[in-house]
């Protein structure tokens, strides 16, 4: 409800006053600065919001949504402040939860590689404290309106200014990782991040116990019949809760992956069993001296064969069929296991790739739609810089010798050379070229805030231990916040002081002790033209 709707509502509830003489219109702005009763509200508004982008993106690829990989509610919400202020609106705008980041940062056990060996509950931890950050931002801009609406001229048009009041909270794209366990320990974890408000839930198809982060090797992925059972789980998840337009990421690794850790049973030709069985990397069988002790034999395309099996038990994969592993991976999970959007890590960032086995499976689930992981895991300006040299090479615009084929073309030399600008313009353009040409709906960077804290606190650490001093700090944090009108630079403001001064006078009146008045320091930071 409007903020006047919610007065006239208790205005009707309590036509001779609230109890304890409590004011109703103050009654009335803490309901409205309540933007959602429960998380689980949240990931129901914001399926909706996720479902009615991506009906947007089908119509239009230039309205492609995007993320940041965030490690603490405050990331999220200094990111969604920036955007407002920057555009006015966070339409397009979601957070991405990295299961990565909750491994090496957020969790009890320390920093981890990401391999799934944090506690869980971190996972749900972490949705919540972004919920919360979110619905805060709210709660400050919409106090500080209400208290410009007590000594308003014009208090009608701060009413619609509240009325109209744009929700810092948005979708969460969260990974569940490989599902923490078996198909009902997926189900269990899924509840409880939906609950904590996800909307969108991402699980990829690597063997739970043996996980690896996307862009290291031996990742070791399951059958497709297996993670079909994980996303229907998901989906049993959003459904039991009423989360009915809940969002189902399914991750495929097997651009990268060489391992499985099972053999799936055949029932009958060309099931998902015998797709995937296909692929291992096998020797033939001619009678039973071609097998030793623990040696297994199966029978492929009416022949007996072994499939090479490593010392850890693990069965491999014939080389270079990683693409047609992955092609066959997301037409099932699209079609079969309920999925809607796909998400193929890959080993660089090349449009054409991607676009190429995007093709592919829509010629049998003509609706895939991608989220991209625009990953810190590549060296953007390595890959981008050979990828120039390579086309114009092949163009005849220079010739191979031109320029360096390796990391020398990392040097800062080339910044502005016409090789290195035309790497810059396509990394500008990366993500309207991949939205457009390979079918990606969702852009997102899993690690940007674990690589900017560390960038910025190496670099004030420099300065300020070393021969800037105060200078360090002043110059490259506090003049930059102020100067760019960024909130939190009044930190004090930013976590909600001015919310206990108004709550006190609220139940106080006179009698409010308040931390806000003219000798607070946060007096000292408005921006100078």
């Amino acid at each position: 409800m409007t903020y006047s709707e919610t007065l006239n509502e208790l205005k009707s509830r309590y036509p001779n006053g609230a109890p304890a003489g409590i004011n109703l219109a103050d009654l009335a702005q803490l309901k409205t600065q309540n933007t959602f009763e429960t998380h689980l509200d949240i990931a129901k508004a914001m399926a909706t919001v996720m479902r009615k982008d991506m009906a947007a993106y089908d119509k239009d690829s230039s309205a492609f949504t995007q993320s940041l990989g965030c490690w603490s509610g405050f990331h999220a919400q200094q990111m969604m402040r920036a955007i407002k202020r920057q555009k006015g609106s966070l339409d397009k705008a979601y957070v991405y939860l990295s299961g990565w980041m909750v491994a090496g940062l957020r969790n009890r056990f320390g920093h981890l590689p990401d391999q799934s060996m944090h506690e869980k509950t971190s996972v749900v931890d972490l949705i919540q404290e972004i919920y919360t950050s979110l619905r805060q931002a709210d709660e400050v801009d919409l106090n500080d309106l209400f208290a410009e609406l007590k000594t308003s001229d014009n208090p009608d048009a701060v009413i619609e200014k509240i009325d109209n009041f744009e929700t810092y909270v948005r979708p969460i794209i969260a990974d569940i990782d490989a599902g923490f366990g078996n198909v009902h320990a997926t189900y269990l974890l899924a509840k409880e991040m939906i609950k904590a408000g996800a909307c969108c839930i991402q699980i990829e198809n690597q063997v739970s116990d043996a996980k690896q982060c996307g862009h290291q090797d031996g990742k070791v992925t399951v059958p497709r019949e297996d993670f079909i059972e994980k996303l229907r789980a998901v989906r049993m998840a959003f459904e039991e809760l009423g989360v009915t337009d809940g969002v189902i990421v399914a991750r495929t690794d097997s651009l990268g992956a060489g391992l499985t850790q099972k053999i799936p049973v055949s029932r009958e030709a060309g099931d998902h069993a015998a797709e995937y069985t296909k692929w291992l990397e096998t020797s033939p069988v001619s009678g039973a001296g071609d097998l030793t002790d623990g040696d297994i034999a199966i029978q492929l395309n009416g022949e007996l064969r072994k499939p090479v099996r490593l010392p850890n038990g693990l069965y491999k994969f014939q080389a270079d069929t990683g693409e047609e592993r992955v092609i066959e991976d997301c037409i099932a999970s699209l079609n079969e296991g309920g999925a809607d959007l796909l998400w193929i890590e890959t080993a660089t960032p090349n449009v054409a790739q991607i676009a190429g086995m995007v093709n592919r499976i829509r010629e049998k689930a003509p609706h895939a739609k991608l989220t991209y992981n625009n990953s810190p895991s590549f060296n953007w300006t390595l890959n981008l810089r050979k990828q120039v040299r390579e086309d114009w090479i092949a163009s005849g615009k220079i010739k191979a010798a031109d320029y360096p084929d390796g990391i020398q073309l990392m040097s800062a030399k080339f910044d502005e050379d016409a090789l290195g600008l035309e790497a810059d313009r396509r990394l500008q353009n990366f993500q309207t070229d991949i939205a457009r040409e390979a079918g990606v709906f969702h852009n997102l960077i899993t690690l940007p805030t674990f690589h900017g804290t560390a960038k910025v606190m190496n670099d004030l650490s420099e300065g300020y231990f070393g021969e800037q001093k105060m200078l360090a700090y002043v110059k490259e944090i506090q003049r930059e916040e102020i100067r760019q009108n960024v909130s939190a630079v009044k930190h004090q403001h930013e976590v909600g002081s001015n919310l206990g001064d108004d709550f006190k006078e609220m139940t106080g009146g006179d009698r409010a002790l308040k931390a806000g008045g003219e000798h607070n320091t946060m007096n000292q930071f408005e921006n100078a033209a």
